[in-house]
């Protein structure tokens, strides 16, 4: 079994937190645009009848944990 799992992780959150890892082991020139792409955009979409009935404003967040 692989050890992210033995960890209790599935892969996506196993990948995001190796991904973070290795944003914040740049150089810091490096580091400021690789953080940007630790951001996230969801945009919750209602289906109705098999289509996109309503579509609300996206909503940022960060993948950081806050601590």
């Amino acid at each position: 079994m692989s050890s992210w799992r033995l960890a209790g992780l599935n892969y996506i959150n196993y990948s995001r937190v190796c991904a973070r890892i290795v944003r914040r082991a740049l150089k810091p020139e490096l580091r400021v645009d690789a953080m940007k792409r630790d951001e996230g955009f969801i945009r919750p979409i209602m289906w109705k009848d098999g289509k996109a009935a309503v579509i609300k404003k996206s909503t940022q967040v960060s993948t950081e944990e806050k601590a």
